[in-house]
């Protein structure tokens, strides 16, 4: 699973012209589901998510969490980060999840982040979005969890 976060001021996320979700303060995160991952890659991003210290303390120093500094998360799916681009000028996408896997996985992101006190915004799941953002810093990470859970063994 990869994710890239962005520290927000605000950012929204539009379909059909119509605001599906929108934060004030937080974290934009974009969210991909490869082939293989599973309820430990979900565990791992949300742990991540709620506390990297990347929110500025009263010294301007990364040291705060989005838990600590009470932010919201708008997260939206975004199979492209599995995009392979190394071959050609046309992206594959073999090393993304079915799209009934991938939602699953998402809505479990969501909820699981939910039960842990953050507020969670979404966008529509393999809608054709408009996305906003307003990045703090600019503060961005790419969070890939085949790094972190275990031992690194899966292909």
């Amino acid at each position: 699973m990869k994710a890239v976060i962005q520290r927000a001021l605000n950012a929204s996320v539009q379909v059909d012209g119509n605001v599906v979700g929108k934060i004030q303060g937080g974290l934009m995160v974009l969210l991909g589901v490869a082939k293989g991952d599973d309820e430990s890659d979900v565990g791992y991003l949300v742990e991540k998510i709620q506390t990297l210290r990347i929110f500025a303390d009263d010294r301007g120093k990364m040291n705060r969490s989005l838990i600590d500094v009470g932010g919201a998360v708008l997260l939206v799916s975004q199979f492209t980060l599995l995009g392979r681009t190394t071959n050609g000028r046309r992206p594959g996408f073999d090393d993304a999840a079915s799209p009934d896997h991938a939602k699953r996985l998402y809505e479990q992101v969501a909820a699981q982040l939910r039960e842990r006190g953050t507020r969670v915004e979404t966008g529509m799941f393999a809608a054709d979005m408009q996305v906003s953002l307003v990045n703090d810093g600019p503060v961005t990470f790419v969070l890939d969890s085949r790094e972190g859970v275990g031992s690194g063994s899966r292909s």
